[in-house]
């Protein structure tokens, strides 16, 4: 892959209508999911009085279960050439989960609900990325999902300061709050039913329905770098529930943690469109390793410091390394497989990922149960040091690939 891309000034103006449509239904479930999912570590240890290993192990086990369905759910929209059916299921499945939020007496419920919001997660993810991908010009790939990135992190801050101000109108009514969360939720579903025509097409040569060994091994060497790659990345990042509960260290009411997640996500969606299109024009491993310098420094801004404005610090770090990289790991991925195997490749590169978040979110949990919060951040910064060896190990061995 050539270091150099394209020139791709003005690209906002030139992406296809269905780009903006999926972002705009990704911004309403987000603002559904993250209404609930700003308040539930709180929820789960105030209300129900879970751990926090019990936390790190609910967030591993939802996140992981929606990356572990993406393969079966992306292979599927290859052997059918149809992608929309699928996303709709997946966007349905979760606006459905919603009500078992507001109802849950135990932790259980709320593991119960969390996986299956995320198992409609993993049902829409790839068959949605090869949407983008299908719809995007090959020019602008990086700047599309960088747009659909940045919309959908819209979602994920609007959610929480939704729950922010309905928290304090309410008395801290965690309940109430997650029942108005079934709204957004519902339009996600309308929007993408009624606004997105069907990407794929009826295919006569359409690839075997297979899984394994022998369903991946079209699947080239760079492409299995960038799965390597990406899954170093999850390790180094575990679940964002993490970042409230340190909020939460630093004395800020119950009512105003989710803000944290508010500051986060407004980073991640200021910067994400900008990456997306510098990555079109730049080497992916330059900016891959900027991204992991960026996460260091929020770990040990978080790992030394739980005062309100050191925490928003590393928060913000947090959110521009999202923005550098996850438009940008989505673009490799098209940009190392067949077409005609898109939804196989999102589904296995998100596989990979999702076994990643679960080890990654328990160890978290135990570090910062046995050890304390600072033994957690340290580790996510020790992963990331892992990730640039590797990084740097692959533009030694390979300098004119910018993979």
């Amino acid at each position: 892959m050539d270091s150099t891309r394209g020139h791709s000034g003005g690209a906002v103006g030139k992406l296809p209508g269905g780009i903006w449509v999926l972002g705009f239904v990704s911004l309403f479930m987000d603002i559904s999911s993250e209404m609930i999912h700003g308040l539930l570590p709180m929820f789960l240890v105030t209300t129900l009085g879970a751990s926090t290993l019990a936390v790190g192990l609910i967030e591993g086990l939802g996140e992981s279960t929606a990356l572990i369905v993406k393969i079966f759910s992306g292979a599927w929209s290859d052997y059918l050439g149809k992608r929309k059916g699928l996303a709709l299921l997946g966007y349905a499945l979760g606006a459905l989960s919603k009500p078992l939020f507001a109802v849950a007496p135990t932790a259980g419920v709320v593991l119960t609900a969390r996986v299956l919001d995320r198992v409609g997660k993993g049902i829409r993810g790839a068959p949605r990325d090869a949407m983008v991908a299908e719809l995007a010009p090959p020019s602008l790939r990086g700047a599309s999902f960088g747009l659909r990135q940045a919309l959908d992190t819209v979602g994920a801050f609007v959610g929480p300061l939704l729950g922010v101000g309905l928290m304090l109108l309410w008395a801290d009514n965690f309940r109430a709050v997650f029942r108005v969360a079934i709204v957004p939720g519902v339009l996600a579903v309308l929007l993408l039913l009624f606004g997105v025509r069907e990407t794929g097409t009826h295919r006569d040569d359409r690839p075997p329905l297979r899984i394994g060994r022998e369903g991946l091994k079209r699947l080239t060497a760079p492409y299995w770098w960038v799965v390597g790659i990406g899954t170093m990345f999850t390790l180094a990042r575990f679940s964002e529930a993490f970042l409230v509960l340190r909020a939460q260290q630093g004395g800020i009411p119950i009512a105003l943690v989710p803000l944290v997640m508010v500051a986060m996500n407004l980073v991640y969606a200021v910067s994400a469109y900008p990456f997306g299109k510098l990555s079109d024009r730049m080497s992916h491993t330059s900016l891959l390793a900027m991204g992991l310098l960026v996460l260091i420094a929020a770990d040990l801004v978080l790992a030394h410091s739980d005062y309100p404005g050191a925490v928003l610090l590393g928060v913000a770090f947090w959110g521009v390394h999202m923005g550098m990289t996850q438009g940008l790991l989505a673009t490799m991925v098209a940009d190392t497989a067949p077409a005609e195997l898109w939804g196989t490749a999102y589904g296995f590169f998100s596989l990979m990922s999702g076994l990643a978040m679960l080890v990654a979110s328990v160890v978290a949990g135990s570090l910062w149960d046995s050890l304390g919060a600072a033994s957690t951040f340290r580790a996510g910064a020790a992963f990331c040091v892992v990730a640039l060896i590797g990084l740097a190990a692959r533009s030694s061995s390979r300098p004119s690939a910018a993979a």
